[in-house]
Order: structure tokens, then sequence, then C-alpha cells
């Protein structure tokens, strides 16, 4: 489907059989490592992943990352943080596609670990329509000592791991083009 300007935009275009399957594989493997480092609290790879598909697919990322997310509500069953899934790894990879062109890993790993200590922030809005102002409020205060370990946790993943895992997922991309 082209815009008024004749072009056509990623989404437009079919996905190839090869891009499915990576990205189905890729969804299903952040699904499992986050199950994998389950015994870690609030410590996992998922935030990694999300700014990695983000960086390498584009506007495709939503591909790997609403497979991750539709896995996790089928094993997982559908309850009200279902809600925050739906949007919270949207404003992560928002924040990374904007910043695609950094090279540096700190600054993968200050944004990573940035939305580990805001992710209870980002969450509470729900909170605020199921329970009120002061429940929404008194669930994220409550959280603090989980963000901060899964800012710790995005943090050192990020700051260890994005530069190498960028360039092995975008030579893979490219190598299905």
């Amino acid at each position: 489907m082209a815009t008024a300007s004749g072009s056509s935009t990623p989404l437009d275009k079919k996905l190839t059989l090869r891009q499915t399957v990576l990205f189905g594989m890729l969804g299903a493997l952040t699904f499992a490592a986050k199950v994998a480092m389950a015994g870690l609290p609030n410590i996992e790879p998922v935030s990694l992943f999300v700014m990695l598909f983000a960086v390498t697919f584009g506007k495709k990322s939503v591909y790997p990352i609403y497979t991750y997310v539709v896995m996790e509500f089928l094993f997982y069953g559908l309850h009200l943080w279902s809600i925050n899934y739906l949007y919270v790894w949207a404003v992560l990879a928002f924040a990374a596609w904007s910043l695609r062109k950094m090279e540096n890993p700190f600054g993968w790993a200050v944004l990573s670990g940035g939305f580990g200590l805001l992710f209870g922030l980002l969450c509470a809005p729900v909170y605020i329509f199921s329970g009120g102002l002061g429940f929404a409020v008194s669930w994220w205060a409550s959280g603090i000592p989980f963000d901060l370990s899964h800012a710790a946790g995005n943090f050192v993943i990020a700051l260890v791991l994005f530069v190498p895992m960028r360039k092995l997922l975008t030579r893979l991309y490219a190598n299905i083009q």
C-alpha cells in the first residue's frame, strides 16, 4: 500500500518467509530468556532485546516484540498487568529507535537502566483506572525496590551485550533480506 506521496512504509510490504521465521524465533527467544532468568528478581533481557529489535528492524520491530507479548499472555494468562505490556515495550522501542544512531554502549546502558527504573511508573496509569490515584501511587512506591534491581540489571546487561548483539543481529538481518 502506498502513501499519499507514492512511497511505501516498511510495514506496508509483506514479510518474507525468512523474516516471519526470524521474528517468530526472536520473540520466542525473548520469552525463553526471560523465563530462564526468572529466578533473579526483575533482572531480565527483554529490555535489551526490545532496544535491539527497534534499532535493527525499525517499524518491523513490532513483530518480534508482540510475539513475545502474546507468548506472555498465553503462558501467564491475561491480567491487569497485560494492559501495561501492550504499551510499555512500545515506549522503549520508540526511545531506542529515536536514538538508533548512538554508538556508545554507556548511552544504551543508561537508556535501558532508566527504563527499568521507570518501569513501575510507566505501569501506574493502569492502576489509576482500576483502583484510583492512591492505589496507583502506593502500588508504584511499593515496587521501587524492584525497579532499582530492574534498572541495575538492565544497565549491566545493555552495557555488556548491546553493541556485540547489535552487530550480530544487523548481520543476521542483512543476510535474510
